[in-house]
């Protein structure tokens, strides 16, 4: 079989953009229907497959970019489910955490490498993700919360960009790390390990202080710092941000999504706005598929909290203190709904 023309790998956004190598400068591109986007929860080998078609171009910009916004997230607040709510076939392409993002954080991380080279990377990188699927089409890119240190950048080198930071209410967040137990606990870990290599963190605890924190202390920091980077995002950017909590998402479904589709200039009127918050997309777990109503989810986030309601409770406590003596806003400023956007 005859490899694919680079010319036409770089003009087709079914050949997605999926991993960056640092060493050799080239760009993994690997196919992916638009179909297949919907099956899965995260552009990952995980859960893309092993059996891919795959192509390996210098990294090069594509000859033309559809207009690219952004949903910035803290983790665990629905985002994957308000990308899949905007994916609308002739309306926008949802894009949930692209690994090439991720690999250029990697690459920051442990290479350092000049300010100006890690610019025009992402530069390309994003113009690569930015390939509309249709002629009218804008691509809703929802980065993986590694990013959010770069969120600036990003929105910077995407000018005509507008983004939604989701974010999920601080007991709310703990709760949610504390049901998933040893997995959930390790991962807040690990990402305030990578939170204090981005120099974000400023609330006052520092070396071996930070070893005597609990599990859901660390969960409690690293909403914080991410909470901080939002509210300094939307204080600076409040013409082109909106912010927004999982609890309103899933209160007033139809309603976000009408607010956010008006935010990103997607053409989403209110009835079929009505019709994705009653479809497939609010009833289904978006990261396994399976039925999910909201009162199986209510059902769920209170036997979490009913194990774990002391520890929950007394961090929250005691994040509030932390936030109110470091001016860490506990609700973020410019809210999507009734933000004037949506009027």
């Amino acid at each position: 079989m005859s490899l694919p023309d680079p010319d036409q790998i770089l003009a087709d956004p079914q050949w997605l953009a999926h991993r960056f190598d640092p060493s050799t400068g080239k760009v993994l591109f690997a196919h992916v229907p638009r179909s297949r986007h919907g099956e899965i929860a995260f552009l990952t080998e995980d859960h893309l497959g092993k059996d891919l078609k795959t192509h390996a171009l210098p990294l090069a910009p594509p000859p033309a970019m559809a207009p690219v916004h952004f949903i910035f997230h803290s983790a665990f607040c629905c985002s994957t489910l308000l990308v899949r709510a905007l994916d609308q076939q002739g309306v926008a392409m949802g894009l949930s955490e692209p690994t090439i993002l991720n690999d250029i954080v990697g690459w920051r991380h442990r290479e350092r490498p000049e300010g100006a080279a890690v610019v025009n990377t992402t530069r390309t990188a994003l113009a690569l993700l930015g390939r509309g699927f249709g002629a009218n089409e804008s691509v809703v890119i929802k980065p993986s919360n590694l990013l959010n240190p770069m969120a600036e950048v990003l929105m910077q080198l995407a000018p005509g960009s507008r983004a939604i930071l989701l974010h999920a209410p601080l007991p709310v967040f703990i709760a949610s790390i504390a049901r998933k137990d040893m997995w959930g606990r390790l991962w807040v870990r690990d990402l305030l390990v990578k939170l204090l290599r981005e120099g974000v963190v400023n609330l006052g605890i520092e070396g071996s202080e930070l070893l005597k924190l609990t599990d859901l202390q660390v969960a409690a920091v690293g909403w914080l710092a991410q909470q901080a980077l939002f509210a300094h995002m939307a204080s600076t950017m409040p013409d082109r941000i909106r912010t927004l909590d999982s609890e309103t998402l899933l209160q007033q479904p139809a309603a976000a999504v009408l607010a956010a589709a008006r935010l990103f200039n997607l053409s989403i009127n209110a009835p079929l706005a009505d019709a994705i918050a009653a479809g497939p997309v609010f009833s289904r777990n978006s990261k396994t598929g399976e039925a999910f109503s909201a009162d199986a989810r209510t059902a769920e986030r209170a036997q979490g909290v009913s194990l774990h309601h002391e520890e929950i409770d007394m961090v929250s406590q005691w994040a509030e203190v932390v936030a109110g003596n470091f001016n860490v806003p506990l609700h973020l400023p410019f809210p999507l709904i009734d933000s004037g956007l949506n009027s």
